[in-house]
């Protein structure tokens, strides 16, 4: 699994200009791209991973979503599978098919409830439109 995570100000997710998901706080926007050898372990390790992330500034240390509180708002991203080393159009081979990924972006939202997180979602497989304050700016790339 991979995943795009920026700290936010605050990050929405639109379908057909009505809002899916929004986080109006400060916490963590996270595009979540599935491969083909991804697992329910993979979903769950890389939940664990963005809970426990220390990416936001306390006073006397840098502080996870799970120090501070801090929202998520996870969108499925099979783009982030793309290759575009040859030729100018990217494929999309190395990204899972919705039937495999879908199941596995729930995973993580689903272990990162469980952890505690407050978690918006996007909407799997729809054209989505993403609106977000990066503070920083602020991105991590995160493989697991």
């Amino acid at each position: 699994m991979r995943a795009v995570v920026q700290r936010v100000a605050e990050a929405r997710v639109t379908v057909d200009g009505v809002t899916v998901g929004a986080i109006e706080e400060p916490g963590l926007c996270v595009l979540v791209g599935v491969t083909h050898d991804d697992t329910p372990a993979k979903a769950a390790g890389l939940a664990r991973k963005l809970w426990t992330l220390r990416l936001f500034e306390g006073e006397d240390a840098e502080l996870s979503c799970s120090d501070s509180g801090a929202p998520l708002l996870v969108i499925s991203q099979f783009t982030l599978y793309g290759d575009a080393r040859k030729g100018r159009r990217p494929t999309w081979n190395a990204a899972a098919p919705g039937p495999v990924a879908e199941p596995l972006v729930d995973a993580v939202v689903a272990e990162l409830r469980a952890l505690g997180a407050k978690v918006e979602t996007g909407r799997f497989g729809a054209d989505m439109k993403v609106a977000l304050v990066n503070d920083g700016p602020f991105t991590v790339l995160l493989e697991v």
